[in-house]
């Protein structure tokens, strides 16, 4: 599944995750896709499912 960057910094700003906001933004590509890039979610503490 392909999800937006921008959506996922949201979704850090939200939950008060304002320096791995700053991090994500740096570090994940514009379109990330949950199964491709898992890792990178792991690290950030998001799981896919919490996006939809």
């Amino acid at each position: 599944m392909q999800i937006d960057k921008q959506q996922i910094i949201e979704f850090l700003k939200n939950r008060g995750d304002q320096q791995q906001a700053q991090q994500a933004e740096g570090e994940l590509p514009d379109q990330v896709d949950t199964d491709q890039h898992a890792d990178l979610l792991n690290r950030f503490g998001i799981n896919p499912q919490e996006l939809l």
